[in-house]
C-alpha cells in the first residue's frame, strides 16, 4: 500500500437519523455537512466532506445486532490533543452515555463508547511519536494500562 494511503470515512446504519446527528454532532462534535431528507447525512471536521456517512436505507427502526456476530468492532476518531479529547469526554459523560471502557496505550489515550445504535466508538488522541513507549530494538511497546480518568477531565476546555 502506498505511504499515503488514509482511511477516508466511515459509512454507518442507523435506525434513527435524526438521533444519530445529534450525537456525532452536538457529542462528539462532528459537523453536518450534507443531509438527504430522514435516509442520510454527511458529516466532518475541519471543512472535510464527510469523515461518517449515517443512512437508514436499509435500517430505519431497526435493532442492533446480537452479540457475538461479525461487523464493525468500534470506528475511532482522533482528536488533536489532550484538552480536546477531555471536552468531548465530558459531553459524553455529561449526556449520561456510560463508557465501556478507557485505556492508556502508551502511544495513545483512548476512551470507548457506544452510539445510540450500539455501534462500538473509541474517542482518543496520540501522543508525540518523541514520547511513544518503544523496546530496546527500536519497535513499539504499547501498553493497556488504566486511563486516570479525573485527570484527563481537569484539561477539558
Amino acid at each position: 500500500m502506498t505511504p499515503h494511503a488514509s482511511v477516508g470515512h466511515v459509512h454507518l446504519k442507523v435506525a434513527d437519523l435524526d438521533r444519530a446527528i445529534a450525537f456525532y454532532c452536538d457529542i462528539l462534535g462532528f459537523d453536518l455537512t450534507q443531509r438527504f431528507g430522514n435516509q442520510a447525512a454527511f458529516l466532518g471536521a475541519g471543512g472535510y466532506h464527510h469523515h461518517i456517512g449515517l443512512n437508514t436505507w436499509e435500517s430505519a427502526g431497526a435493532t442492533p445486532p446480537p452479540a457475538g456476530h461479525t461487523g464493525l468492532y468500534h470506528s475511532a476518531f482522533l482528536y488533536p490533543d489532550r484538552p480536546a479529547l477531555a471536552a468531548v469526554l465530558k459531553r459524553v459523560l455529561d449526556a449520561g452515555i456510560t463508557l465501556d471502557g478507557a485505556a492508556d496505550h502508551g502511544v495513545s489515550e483512548a476512551v470507548y463508547l457506544r452510539d445510540p445504535d450500539q455501534n462500538g466508538v473509541e474517542l482518543y488522541r496520540d501522543r508525540a511519536p518523541a514520547d511513544w513507549p518503544r523496546k530496546a530494538d527500536g519497535t513499539l511497546a504499547m501498553t493497556n494500562a488504566q486511563l486516570d480518568i479525573p485527570a484527563l477531565l481537569d484539561e477539558a476546555v
